[in-house]
């Protein structure tokens, strides 16, 4: 084990899960790590994911048929459409009062009846359709294998049925914007099987020109209603702008050996040695023809040689720019549904978690590419029509989340389709600015679809939350402070300032002179009152301070770098200067409201009085410990009354614990996520699914080894026991650093900070902090003391 492991930490990235496929790597040079289990998928929740950003799969691997759930992310139910609520403006005063008066429950009821948007609910993210396989002869198959190898982002299947091995790969390819299916034949038998697509949706499917299958149709909003499955045999190149959006999936077929054959039933491939299929999709979303995008798409003929390396090369342009080891652990050989059995019975194992680690980043690279859109609950993959909570953007910590690892784990081009998103709510944010608080800027409440809306929705307890475009707006600065590109930068102020503006104005002033916000609430918590009655809107939840606080000072630190607006910035100063400051209450807490409120439900998923602590900055260890020891126990009282129920929420909290520099608790927290929040397929579960979870543990683990947020570089901050030999590469942090960090016994061993543009950091280790000034490009490299070698 000793000789194998020094191999892994000299040579890549570990974590690997078992030994690699049934013939080995052989052919690549594929450096793990790799999920593999030795069954098909049963459940949707077992499946492989696969995708390019906008072309999502889930691989099932099943035997004798062989099922790839396909999503496209742009397909969303419902067109555009405007829910501004023109009566909201003229009923906010009314709220207010209510609220100053503490009569809690009727300004809740009056902003429910008033100030919603129009209509209420948004839209949801849908299901694309299936390709589906029927082969041919394999009732029984041995020495069955499917994987997801993630240095390659390739699903393999393999199995043996007599003295033939059947192997199938599947990729979906950014480069080609093509999923690729692989299946051959190894052995005397040959390939004999059928090949279908189907859709949830209204569809027909025909053969098309290119030896292949043809599949449109359209969203239509009630499925139940069997007048809604039109016949669409004429007509097929109709476009339903404004009556659902039209969508088609073509696939082509490129048999060796054997014959391929097209009819109404499907396509039929008999005795070839091997077949490669290219699917393409899209929608109609924008004006876009999805058929002639689909054409255009296979246009190009390229061996399947040309469309793995072309595939695996783009991967691994992202993949391979963070390398972990976390320690290899005795349970390696085991699939990583076994591994994750074993955790949830007690063993420790620092491999899954590194796997885990680079499954997020896998994930992210998957769901977010630029000009895609950007991940929402569920990322890119969904496979229902009426999808947990619309399987949309949620912002008032789920999207944001999303993108936690985005700038650390050396993944910053997979941020921009958030930019791209706040970008796009802008606009619609301007008109719901003035419309619903006679307002200037732009706002965006606590959910928004494809469509951008950003009026509150759903009802008040959970959508009368301004504080969404705000909150979005800050991970542009962060982009800016870990990449120092000013050209950037002077793209993200005007988005900057008017967030900003929209909460001058939203801000009003109470009986001392603070400028507070109202109606305002704690994300989907709720307050006992004075007497004892369950609140939800209030004055100034702890949560807006910490935003504003953010945002601002985001805004000070881009107006001075641009040498712009010093009116304006001298504006958000004065106005910082006048927000009422973080408040301990009774129970030693940091309060999550204004009023020393106790908790309608003490264990919360929600801990959004905590933003300033993570993923803010104004709650610091050493810069404020007072505060950050009441974050302490706030955190503490929602654990001991059953807090971190959801797979999100339970990342968060690991988060927490790393800013805090106890890696003890955030390793324990970290294996709760795994133990009772992780599907089979190591997606998160909410439960339902829900992919932040994901991105916000992988998140938590590069907390814990690298942090950033107080002005230095502090390395290993909340290292836990459990790791106590390893090695990370290609992390980023603030100001433009990379850092490189190899430990031994729990005890930092080297350091190499790389300067991607030149400046000074503060680096910390332990007790110990040095200084170093390094120009771009410049390498340092320090050892456990922060001496320089």
């Amino acid at each position: 084990m000793k000789s194998r492991r020094l191999a892994l930490i000299a040579g890549a990235c570990v974590g690997l899960v078992g030994p690699q496929a049934l013939a080995g790597p052989a052919k690549d040079d594929s450096i793990g790590p790799v999920l593999f289990y030795h069954q098909p998928a049963k459940e949707w929740v077992e499946a492989l994911p696969i995708g390019n950003g906008r072309l999502g799969g889930m691989v099932f691997g099943g035997v004798p048929a062989e099922r790839i759930q396909l999503n496209e992310d742009t397909f969303w139910s419902g067109g555009p459409y405007d829910p501004i609520n023109d009566e909201a403006l003229q009923y906010l005063p009314k709220v207010r009062q209510l609220i100053l008066e503490g009569r809690y429950k009727e300004a809740q009821d009056l902003a429910d009846q008033k100030l919603m948007g129009r209509p209420r609910h948004l839209q949801a993210y849908q299901p694309l359709g299936d390709l589906r396989f029927v082969m041919d002869g394999h009732g029984q198959p041995t020495d069955y294998r499917r994987e997801l190898d993630l240095d390659r982002a390739v699903v393999r299947v393999r199995y043996r049925i007599g003295e033939t091995t059947f192997t199938r790969e599947v990729f979906s390819s950014a480069p080609d914007q093509v999923i690729v299916v692989r299946l051959t034949a190894d052995g005397p038998a040959k390939l004999s099987f059928t090949a279908t697509l189907d859709s949830k949706q209204p569809f027909v499917s025909r053969p098309s020109p290119s030896r292949g299958l043809l599949m449109n149709g359209r969203w239509r909003g009630d499925l139940t209603n069997p007048e809604d499955h039109l016949k669409l045999s004429e007509n097929l190149h109709a476009r339903w702008y404004g009556d659902g959006l039209a969508f088609a999936v073509q696939v082509s077929a490129d048999a060796d050996g054997g014959r391929a054959e097209v009819d109404e039933k499907g396509l039929r491939v008999v005795d070839a040695s091997s077949v490669t299929l290219r699917l393409a999709a899209a929608t109609g979303f924008r004006g876009r023809d999805p058929e002639a995008a689909c054409a255009e798409a296979l246009r190009a003929t390229r061996s399947y040689e040309e469309l793995l390396a072309r595939h695996v090369a783009d991967h691994r342009s992202l993949f391979r720019r963070v390398r972990l080891d976390l320690g290899s652990g005795d349970r390696d050989p085991l699939p990583t549904d076994e591994r994750l059995a074993a955790v949830r019975a007690g063993a420790v194992d620092p491999g899954l978690a590194a796997t885990y680690f680079q499954y997020g980043r896998y994930l992210l690279i998957a769901s977010s590419r630029p000009g895609t859109q950007p991940a929402n609950l569920q990322g890119l993959w969904n496979d229902d029509v009426s999808p947990a909570w619309g399987s949309k953007y949620t912002i008032n910590i789920n999207t944001e989340m999303n993108y936690w690892p985005a700038e650390v784990a050396n993944l910053a081009e997979c941020h921009e389709p958030l930019f791209d998103l706040v970008e796009e709510l802008r606009e619609p944010g301007r008109r719901t600015a003035p419309a619903h608080y006679g307002a200037r800027g732009f706002v965006a409440h606590h959910n928004t679809d494809l469509w951008r809306a950003t009026t509150p929705v759903d009802g008040a307890r959970w959508g009368l939350w301004p504080m969404g475009a705000a909150w979005l707006s800050t991970h542009l600065f962060e982009h800016y402070a870990f990449g120092g590109d000013v050209a950037f930068l002077r793209k993200a102020y005007p988005v900057l300032k008017e967030a900003s503006e929209f909460l001058l104005d939203f801000l009003v002033e109470d009986e001392q002179g603070r400028l507070v916000t109202s109606p305002s609430h704690s994300p989907e918590n709720a307050f006992l009152d004075e007497k004892g009655n369950e609140g939800v809107l209030c004055v100034g939840a702890t949560m807006d301070f910490g935003i504003i606080r953010e945002l601002f000072g985001d805004c000070v630190r881009a107006g001075e770098v641009l040498g712009e607006d010093a009116e304006f910035r001298a504006r958000l100063q004065r106005a910082l200067d006048r927000l009422p400051p973080y408040q301990v209450g009774k129970h030693g807490q940091l309060q999550e409201w204004l009023k020393d409120f106790d908790e309608a439900e003490p264990g919360h998923r929600h801990i959004s009085q905590l933003f300033a602590l993570h993923p803010g900055h104004s709650i610091t260890l050493r810069g404020t410990p007072e505060l950050a020891k009441a974050a302490r126990v706030s955190l503490d009282r929602r654990l001991a009354n059953g807090g971190g129920g959801t797979g999100w929420s339970r990342a968060w909290i690991v988060n927490h614990f790393a800013r805090l520099g106890d890696g003890e608790k955030a390793h324990e927290n970290l294996t709760t996520l795994l133990a009772k929040s992780t599907l089979p397929n190591l997606f998160d579960n909410h439960p339902p699914f829900q992919i932040d979870g994901n991105f916000g543990g992988t998140a938590g683990i590069a907390e814990m080894l690298l942090q950033s947020h107080a002005g230095e570089l502090d390395l290993l901050p909340a290292l836990p026991r459990a790791w106590p030999d390893g090695s990370v590469t290609g992390l980023r942090a603030r100001g433009g650093f990379e850092v490189d960090l190899a430990w031994k016994g729990g005890v930092l061993e080297r350091a190499v900070v790389r300067s991607t543009r030149g400046g000074r950091a503060q680096v910390r280790y332990g007790g110990r902090t040095t200084a170093l000034e390094a120009r771009a490009g410049a390498a340092i490299t320090l050892d456990g003391t922060l001496g320089m070698r």
